[in-house]
């Protein structure tokens, strides 16, 4: 079944969400106030979407006949993760229409393919890229990036892990072995002045929607903040996240990162086929959040309000932040938000704030 040919679903019908993360459990909280029910696949027993939803399937996404048993249990399947073993996905189709699209997942998964896809085919800015497979081909894109490049893995790479910087030739061959041999791309070393994002969605009939530009800061390659509406947004970032999900046909919320230029341009950095870590902000904005956004794309309903009533401010907690939880649950000025994990480790995103700036 097609995008355009999903009816929307009435109240009562059931969300099957791949993953049991905290973007999951967001999105369970979001189905339910719409009257929804959620069915969770996890290979984690007790995971953090498993505590509010209806349901939950704890097995292997390598195990085939239970991602078919769980499809065919749901009315539209959904992930909270763009690294879905693309046989996961395929064997939920064929039970279940599953939004995004099993193409957004091909693109999101191999940041060459994505690269290639957002350049090539949607006709948008990144920055200069080349395939490297082996030592020689690191040292050749060290050269043909003018001498200062970021090495990453194709595959499996997320919050700095799977990249290595080079900047002479002496160190092209360790930052290969480094990262495995496998392979890899190079991306030219961009000096930006800033990271923004656009989250916004897309329905099965076509229509887009989009917050406004969110301003980030990574601290040890980990999103640390994000404000939104970010100040300076010309529109443009909106108009390329809007070409991309176009291109991709693409149904739910889709996230696109950019690096912004000295000169105001933008270049794309990756693009994530799910609710963001960016988008956090929008649960207290005054406005419809990214993911009941989401939920209202993949099940056809219209698409809510994406525009804030007033500036909010995202903080991730992480590891030993959740230490100072009854602080900030008395701060009349915080909304805070647990995410229901166990384990508080170092760099593990436990939970969020969000602050009305203005």
């Amino acid at each position: 079944m097609t995008g355009s040919e999903l009816s929307a679903l009435p109240p009562g019908s059931t969300i099957g969400i791949l993953g049991g993360g905290q973007l999951g459990r967001m999105l369970s909280l979001a189905a339910a106030r719409l009257g929804l029910r959620t069915h969770i696949f996890t290979p984690e027993a007790g995971s953090p979407a498993s505590q509010v939803s209806d349901q939950t399937t704890v097995a292997e996404y390598t195990d085939l006949k239970a991602i078919t048993d769980f499809a065919k249990s749901v009315d539209v399947v959904t992930y909270e993760f763009e690294n879905v073993p693309s046989k996961t996905a395929i064997s939920a189709a064929v039970a279940a229409p599953i939004f995004p699209p099993i193409e957004a997942l091909d693109v999101a998964q191999d940041r060459l393919t994505e690269k290639t896809f957002i350049s090539n085919t949607a006709g948008v800015p990144v920055a200069p890229f080349y395939e490297v497979n082996n030592e020689f081909d690191a040292s050749r894109a060290l050269k043909v990036l003018g001498g200062k490049c970021v090495l990453k893995t194709r595959r499996l790479g997320y919050d700095g892990k799977g990249q290595q910087i080079i900047s002479s030739e002496d160190m092209c061959a360790p930052a290969f072995k480094a990262l495995g041999g496998v392979p890899c791309i190079a991306e030219q070393f961009i000096p930006f002045v800033r990271e923004v994002s656009v989250v916004g969605a897309r329905s099965p009939s076509g229509q887009y929607s989009a917050y406004p530009l969110i301003e980030n800061e990574h601290r040890n390659h980990i999103l640390y903040q994000s404000v939104c509406p970010a100040a300076n947004d010309s529109g443009q970032a909106q108009s390329y996240a809007q070409s991309i999900a176009e291109t991709l046909d693409y149904v739910g919320v889709l996230a696109v990162e950019f690096f912004e230029l000295e000169d105001g341009s933008l270049l794309v950095n990756e693009i994530a086929p799910r609710v963001h870590n960016s988008g956090h902000f929008s649960m207290d904005a005054g406005c419809t959040d990214q993911f009941e956004l989401h939920i209202r794309a993949i099940a056809g309903w219209p698409l809510g309000n994406t525009m804030p009533t007033h500036v909010t401010e995202m903080t991730n907690l992480l590891g030993e932040d959740m230490t100072d939880w009854e602080t900030l649950a008395g701060d009349p000025d915080t909304r805070l938000h647990i995410y229901g994990k166990a384990d508080a480790r170092p760099g593990r995103k436990m939970a969020h704030i969000n602050r009305r700036k203005s």
